[in-house]
């Protein structure tokens, strides 16, 4: 979140709050809503770590509240963030190891284990499903993050058969 909540001060600073339904409102309901408690946790290391600064500013009515700046160093890490590549496919994948090193031990058989995952993500993509089902259709941020959601998954699903038909 440290670096997302970076990006967003790039655009003007802001408060935890504002973070928040920033955040909210950007991804829609396609991106779990963060706990504010998280957010205000993560701008304070943010702060200590010299990435962003707080000013406090007075309210009449209410409490004050700190509005957060991006500072330098903070739009450096932001810039070699964005211009760093994402990681890419993963080659020591967890269930793969499992697949290979469970039926090794007598502790499962392959067979279940690729039924079991292909279950798992089976349930995963009906979930996605009903979340695209209830996102608005002119949100096109959401749509394309559970799109891609999908069709990773779909990748999944496509290498657990491919895993079948070789080790089985």
């Amino acid at each position: 979140m440290r670096l997302h909540l970076l990006a967003l001060l790039a655009k003007e600073p802001a408060h935890g709050y504002e973070l928040k339904q920033a955040l909210e409102q950007t991804f829609g309901n396609a991106y779990p809503s963060p706990n504010i408690g998280q957010i205000y946790v993560t701008l304070s290391r943010l702060e200590k770590d010299g990435l962003v600064r707080a000013v406090d500013v007075e309210q009449s009515n209410r409490p004050n509240k700190k509005v957060y700046y991006l500072t330098v160093k903070g739009r450096d890490l932001l810039e070699q963030w964005v211009d760093e590549p994402t990681e890419g496919p993963r080659v020591r994948d967890e269930f793969f190891m499992k697949l290979v090193l469970a039926p090794l031990t007598g502790i499962a058989d392959r067979m279940a284990l690729i039924n079991r995952q292909r279950r798992h993500y089976l349930s995963i993509m009906g979930d996605l499903n009903d979340l695209m089902g209830r996102t608005d259709p002119d949100d096109r941020v959401a749509a394309l993050l559970i799109e891609g959601a999908m069709l990773h998954l779909q990748a999944d699903l496509d290498w657990l058969q491919r895993c079948q038909e070789d080790l089985v």
